[in-house]
């Protein structure tokens, strides 16, 4: 297996193209580690199971369609429980934060992770982080327990309290050693996650045998690498609810014109899904499709058109949705949240207004608009059925990994199988909607809305998408070449 510095990902290379992306291992920088029997094999819940234990070599292709020319291209390591661990039972002495914003299965992920080390590894010391990364050196802290923890998914926020910022690497691993914590589980989006990357980069400087894992948080569902992520399901469905009112409203008038902003600062996943499913919207307008009102084939147009035909229509945008159209009558302060986010324009009551303004300026025609913003509803409710179980399976492929003894990495599913994914990866850029892609254009079938793409943006977005199938394929091969004249080279 090829280590590398900080700097570098940890790179493993195989025939055909092959490439792991593997995450760090506490054996990287602590020698002689002794290793112990997995508890699992004498759990009597577990007795049924065929195989305990996950082959250490098994790893999760990160893209599954291939061409039968293509090289294998990237994989991680499978994520599950391995016969030998890294930590016995009694020592462990781990904590829990979370941080950011709020999303539906922050509790379950909490109960989860606390129900696992405890059930399956029978770890009795579990301390949580009030208040998110700040609570590490404001001493800020409460134990717990499966009984404490036992009711917490059905409760929305988080029952730790979060904060965004407050990040200082040298006073978080001081109370992290000070406290003798040896596992340190951080849930939060990619600002998080990078946090958590500098904090495992201090402890492998510092030598400490801690185990840090990271769970992917982004109700957006921007995260890259991974199929989705926690809580992105619940905020589909509960969408939905804010959409069937906009409808009711609008069709029970005339010229009803029913306006709902969602979550989704640089990524419409929420808005597209929650449209394909309510199938009720007739224009979904997102971060990654840009529009304009005024001209032929502009919003302005087709709303009018609809309203001529239907007498209603109901428009869904999402938050980051035109910013740059509002950046040109708003003055743009270019301020940031306490996480680095830049604070966004409020489009929804924009474009609610310049609406109202273009159809009694224009046409003289009263319209009957009602807007909706449903996101903080949306953001504290409790996970549904589905982020349930996904939280689950999160929380405790993360006790598995930190139990045999990998550290400096998130966890999530990739193709349908969980994986262990180092930091950078999900934190090197953010998860779009390719709106040259089926789904999108499914969406335009479902509301017969205007793409409001010219046949040069078409064009320019597909050259693009092209150009980086071409480097990243081209990677792959540049791998295998170095490979083999490494080979080749160690022979002579």
């Amino acid at each position: 297996m090829d280590s590398t510095s900080k700097s570098e990902p940890k790179i493993v290379k195989g025939d055909y193209g092959y490439i792991l992306e593997d995450v760090p291992h506490l054996t990287d920088y602590i020698d002689d580690l002794p290793t112990y029997p997995n508890p699992l094999q004498d759990n009597p819940a577990y007795a049924v199971v065929k195989q305990y234990f996950v082959n250490l070599d098994d790893t999760v292709a990160q893209k599954i369609v291939q061409h039968k020319s293509s090289p294998r291209g990237t994989h991680f390591r499978r994520a599950g429980p391995r016969q030998k661990v890294y930590f016995e039972s009694d020592e462990v002495h781990a904590c829990i934060v979370t941080c950011g914003g709020l999303c539906p299965g922050l509790n379950t992920v909490i109960r989860e992770i606390v129900c696992g080390l405890y059930h399956m590894y029978g770890v009795t010391r579990i301390l949580g982080i009030e208040g998110g990364y700040r609570g590490f050196y404001a001493r800020n802290t409460v134990p717990l327990t499966p009984k404490f923890v036992n009711d917490i998914h059905k409760r929305g926020g988080t029952i730790l309290g979060t904060s965004r910022g407050g990040h200082d690497t040298s006073k978080i691993v001081d109370s992290i050693q000070d406290r003798g914590i040896n596992q340190v589980y951080i849930i939060g989006g990619d600002g998080t996650q990078k946090g958590a990357s500098v904090i495992y980069e201090e402890i492998k400087r510092r030598g400490l045998k801690v185990a840090v894992a990271g769970i992917p948080k982004t109700i957006d569902n921007d995260i890259p690498v991974i199929d989705r992520s926690f809580g992105f399901d619940t905020a589909v469905e509960e969408a939905q609810r804010a959409i069937n009112a906009a409808h009711v409203e609008s069709e029970s008038v005339e010229n009803g014109v029913g306006v709902v902003k969602l979550m989704g600062r640089y990524s419409g996943f929420i808005a597209m899904y929650a449209t394909l499913a309510s199938r009720d919207v007739d224009c979904c307008l997102i971060p990654e499709s840009p529009f304009y009102l005024e001209g032929p084939g502009g919003l302005f147009e087709y709303m009018e058109k609809r309203l001529k035909e239907n007498g209603h229509m109901v428009i869904v945008i999402a938050e980051g949705a035109g910013q740059e159209l509002l950046s040109e009558s708003i003055r743009s302060m270019n301020q940031q949240d306490a996480s680095g986010n830049k604070l966004l324009q409020d489009v929804g009551h924009w474009i609610s207004q310049r609406i109202r303004d273009h159809f009694s300026r224009r046409h003289k025609m009263v319209i009957n608009l009602k807007y909706i913003d449903p996101t903080y509803m949306i953001r504290a409710v409790p996970s549904n059925a589905s982020d349930n179980v996904y939280c689950t399976l999160l929380a405790q492929s993360a006790v598995h990994g930190a139990m045999a003894g990998y550290t400096g990495f998130t966890v999530g599913p990739v193709n349908g199988r969980h994986a262990y994914i180092p930091f950078h990866r999900v934190t090197e850029k953010q998860n779009n909607v390719v709106i040259t892609d089926r789904m999108w254009a499914r969406l335009l079938s479902s509301t017969h809305q205007p793409s409001f793409l010219s046949l040069n943006d078409i064009a320019e977005d597909k050259k693009e998408e092209e150009s980086t199938t071409s480097m990243s394929n081209g990677f792959a091969n540049g791998q295998e070449d170095k490979l083999v004249s490494k080979e080749s080279s160690s022979t002579r």
